[in-house]
């Protein structure tokens, strides 16, 4: 059975940062592409970061311009895991974060809340 379980959230002052991390089980990430989205209410949800299928820990990685050279998302082959480590964050970068997994079809987790202010 695929599940995707999202942790680390909380809240942090800007500056701040925290490590998401996305608990997989059913699948290994390491053969399919892994995101972690983010959404607001009254918003659409959006693309943070992506690691590409890759095995031995490689993946490409691609991120949303709002993100780079802040955000470096990472995948742990051993313990089948993805994580997103946000450095500097801002407030706008509060929201509800989920990852997903591009399955045969798409994968989510439950999220878990980042909430960024003073």
């Amino acid at each position: 059975q695929v599940q995707l379980v999202e942790s680390g959230g909380g809240l942090v002052q800007p500056g701040g940062s925290l490590r998401l991390s996305c608990s997989a089980s059913g699948f290994a990430v390491s053969a399919y592409d892994v995101s972690w989205y983010r959404q607001v209410p009254g918003k659409e949800r959006e693309l943070v970061a992506t690691i590409h299928r890759g095995l031995r820990g490689g993946g490409t990685t691609t991120y949303a311009n709002s993100v780079k050279g802040r955000f470096t998302i990472s995948r742990d082959n051993a313990n089948n895991r993805v994580h997103l480590q946000m450095d500097s964050l801002k407030p706008e970068d509060t929201g509800l974060y989920y990852c997903k997994a591009s399955l045969w079809r798409d994968a989510w987790g439950q999220g878990t809340q980042v909430t960024v202010e003073s």
